[in-house]
């Protein structure tokens, strides 16, 4: 959304660093500010309109000035970055995504299957997938990201493609990436391990160790997904390039070719995060999940060696602490499921509390620990730690939201 398109009223939660407030909820005159509008460039503005103000209107704005540090990533002569606005709440995106998130299931597993049984890609089919999940995120993030934590270990490979192209879509409206931009990293994510259907399914899906033998066999995906892209009519050639090197890691110790940073694309460098993460939470045939805090403390670790340092930092962002669908303990003993992010109060998100310290509820109960800044949540409902999802026989596929099934 481009500055002049629309004004939108916001809560004050949302407003974000780039944003061009142009109104508030009382009087500029009751206020301190010297301009009746004015563009926020750091989160002490963010608090000084909080303290004044719960609910502002504000324009999208494009910045036509990178930071040095960011031109690196984005190329020598970057586009502008694009600052989004929620155009629906968590909620009511939530009401229509399910059958958003069906679908594009039920065509990834699909496209692969026909990949398996010796077909050709589906372009179209891809690219109109990667299309609804992009409106989707571009209304509300949170809800879509909800709905990618819901996995089944059987259907592994096809459900991490969509999640990592979900994820991949989230994390370039983070960086501000245009529309055109987030189809095309999308696909990259939707594609990226296509060449698994050419691994034996008895060695892609084996728990115990693999042999060297098997493990080269593994790896030779990336080259088996450039040349199945590479003979698949009208496709981004990005996707190609990601299907080869989302392997290869910034210190040049990576695979297929050992490449180093400047030899590693943009996209490439974002899908090998996004890669990592989904899979270090989700449970695989050889290795059980980890929380979102841990796997984000292995990308932290890994940065400037493995993942490209600045991308690395700013995925940690865009995915907070406690991400949508993340389990997590309270202090208190009780149990619950993360449904939205808090902008402002990272550690306080909103939640379905599905366990007490007495074992599981016959009702669940939606929260905001927001409500504990106000003092209308007593402190023993902050959160004490992630989960892995499955901890205390409570996983994320099985449980609802008040009025909305998320049963798939």
């Amino acid at each position: 959304m481009e500055v002049g398109q629309q004004t939108v009223k916001i809560h004050i939660s949302e407003l974000k660093i780039g944003m061009y407030v142009s109104k508030l909820d009382r009087d500029w005159l009751e206020t301190p500010f010297l301009m009746q509008g004015f563009i926020v460039e750091s989160l002490d503005d963010i608090d000084a309109v909080a303290e004044y103000s719960e609910y502002i209107w504000v324009d999208a704005v494009q910045e036509t000035w990178v930071p040095p540090e960011e031109r690196a990533i984005l190329g020598p002569n970057p586009k502008a970055k694009i600052t989004y606005i929620n155009k629906v709440s968590a909620d009511q995106e939530r009401a229509a995504v399910v059958n958003v998130y069906r679908e594009a299931r039920r065509l990834t597993k699909t496209l692969l299957d026909d990949v398996r049984l010796g077909g050709v890609i589906n372009t179209e089919q891809a690219k109109s997938t990667v299309k609804d999940c992009v409106q989707s995120v571009l209304r509300n993030a949170d809800a879509l990201l909800w709905m990618s934590r819901m996995r089944s270990e059987d259907e592994y490979t096809s459900e991490h493609c969509l999640n990592v192209c979900i994820l991949a879509i989230a994390f370039g409206r983070h960086l501000g990436m245009s529309e055109p931009e987030l189809e095309k990293l999308g696909l990259c994510g939707l594609l990226h391990d296509v060449g698994k259907m050419r691994v034996p399914h008895e060695i892609l899906n084996k728990p115990a160790e693999l042999t060297p033998k098997e493990f080269n066999m593994i790896k030779a995906h990336t080259v088996h997904g450039r040349n199945l892209l590479m003979s698949s009519p009208g496709i981004f050639h990005g996707a190609v390039d990601v299907a080869y090197s989302h392997h290869e890691r910034i210190d040049g110790t990576g695979y297929p070719r050992k490449l180093k940073a400047s030899g590693i694309s943009d996209f490439a460098r974002i899908i090998a995060i996004v890669d990592a993460y989904d899979a270090m939470t989700a449970d695989r045939c050889y290795s059980r999940s980890i929380p979102s805090t841990d796997a984000l403390k292995n990308i932290f670790k890994d940065r400037g060696t493995h993942f490209d340092e600045r991308l690395a930092l700013e995925f940690m962002k865009c995915i907070g602490l406690y991400p949508p669908g993340s389990l997590v303990e309270l202090v208190n003993g009780s149990v619950g499921i993360v449904l939205e992010t808090n902008h402002r109060y990272r550690h306080l998100p909103r939640v379905i509390v599905v366990h007490d310290q007495h074992g599981k509820l016959e009702k669940e109960q939606v929260l905001n620990l927001a409500e504990i800044e106000q003092g209308n949540l007593d402190k023993s409902f902050l959160v004490k730690r992630a989960l892995r999802d499955g901890s205390h026989d409570v996983f994320v596929r099985d449980y609802k939201e008040k009025g909305l099934v998320f049963r798939i």
